[in-house]
């Protein structure tokens, strides 16, 4: 494993195996060895030989009511048992993987995830794909038993961090390689899809133009800047493919493509820096609509590689140190957030909300999302995090490394 990247500025943030596991437990352990001896070849090479930090590799399953037993928490928690101990012998080197148990795909599953999340936190990522009705709207009993799920499981895991495991997805492919969205349901056992961490790249590019923002009308800057931004992602694009390329992988293993989302976290530069080396003053300012936009061409726009997942501008409130500051600062608020999901990036995630909010204002929001979704056409996803005896404008105290501590933004 390299020491420092050849590319600092782009990271690998996940290889990621979408594997198939059958009901008899039996058969778990060759199914998972096998997908994580990919990812782990995949993982070396792009480190080794393409020069790539790999910061995580993982497994998204096939929906877990298809290999769990069901009938109880208890008997999925023993699923989860065993789970956990084979992924223990598969981690004695350096990599560790994580693993997503899939999609709840019916009201009694969405109802065993509270205590399969407090019971196993990380290992449980999970998702519930909520569709429009007949009538073409959304509601019914999964979406009410999302919202209860949301409500049940910041009471019962501490300071409400467990929602970080669970997301509401709407108009959301399978495929997706980032926790807890990913899922998919047997079509895609035996592929692999990459996602990037690139906003130090970004920043990098636009501090280097700045001298040409001052000289630009507005439109010609808007203009160069998205297509310099453009042209080093697909670089980048195009020496990963080519080490994806020269990779071999077991036989009925293949990479199907990459997640082109910038992908913010702790470690690397916020994105409201991007925002505001494109000129707007402050994320949540007027232009900041325009930027997004801008920035999800951007994404759109990469090339050398098949584009799957989100493939857009991911703006993580509580992953990105400069999002949560802006919380601090009242720089942006919920509805805005909606407004720029219209044209960009994931929805409304990882985003702390009072510890009261009532079911119907869940509801309501989530509601809003996925019309906006399914309206428009593009994926977004909801997760929040309703935060235990806080009220809006007052400071999270997360302990998850994960996690940056903002203020609770109220649900309108």
């Amino acid at each position: 494993m390299l020491t420092s990247a050849l590319h600092p500025l782009v990271r690998v943030r996940t290889v990621t195996a979408f594997l198939t596991l059958g009901p008899e437990p039996g058969t778990w352990p060759a199914a998972l060895a096998q997908a994580k001896r990919q990812c782990d070849r995949l993982a070396t090479a792009l480190e080794q030989q393409a020069g790539y930090a790999v910061q995580s590799i993982r497994i998204v399953s096939n929906p877990f009511g298809e290999y769990l037993d069901t009938r109880s928490a208890a008997s999925a928690q023993a699923g989860l048992a065993h789970i956990t101990e084979l992924l223990a012998q598969l981690n004695t080197g350096s990599r560790r993987i994580r693993f997503a148990i899939g999609e709840a795909r019916t009201t009694a599953e969405v109802a065993l995830l509270p205590a399969l999340i407090a019971a196993y936190g990380d290992l449980c990522n999970a998702c519930v794909n909520i569709d429009l009705d007949e009538g073409g709207y959304l509601g019914g009993e999964l979406l009410e038993r999302s919202v209860q799920a949301v409500q049940e499981i910041a009471a019962c895991t501490p300071r409400g961090e467990g929602n970080f495991n669970f997301t509401v997805n709407f108009n959301c492919a399978s495929g997706i390689p980032y926790f807890p969205a990913g899922y998919h349901r047997g079509e895609l056992d035996g592929c692999l899809v990459l996602g990037l961490e690139t906003p130090d790249l970004l920043v990098d590019v636009l501090h280097t133009l700045q001298p040409e923002r001052q000289s630009l009308p507005h439109a010609a800057w808007m203009a160069r800047a998205a297509q310099a931004l453009g042209d080093a992602l697909s670089s980048h694009v195009e020496r990963i493919n080519a080490c994806v390329n020269a990779t071999a992988l077991d036989a009925g293993w293949r990479v199907i493509g990459i997640d082109t989302s910038a992908a913010p976290s702790k470690s690397c530069a916020s994105m409201v820096q991007v925002y505001e080396l494109l000129g707007v003053p402050f994320f949540g300012a007027s232009g900041t609509v325009e930027a997004s936009a801008l920035l999800t061409r951007v994404f759109k726009s990469v090339q050398h590689m098949p584009q799957i997942g989100f493939s857009g501008l991911m703006l993580a409130v509580t992953e990105d140190t400069g999002l949560a500051q802006g919380t601090q600062h009242g720089h942006f608020d919920i509805r805005a957030l909606l407004t720029y999901s219209s044209v960009c990036g994931i929805g409304l995630d990882t985003v702390p909300v009072p510890g009261d909010a009532s079911a119907s204002q869940i509801a309501a929001v989530m509601r809003d999302t996925g019309t906006m979704a399914f309206r428009l056409n593009k994926p977004l996803t909801v997760r929040l995090f309703p935060v235990p005896g806080l009220q809006a404008g007052e400071l999270t105290a997360f302990e998850s490394a994960d996690l940056c501590n903002c203020a609770v933004l109220a649900l309108p």
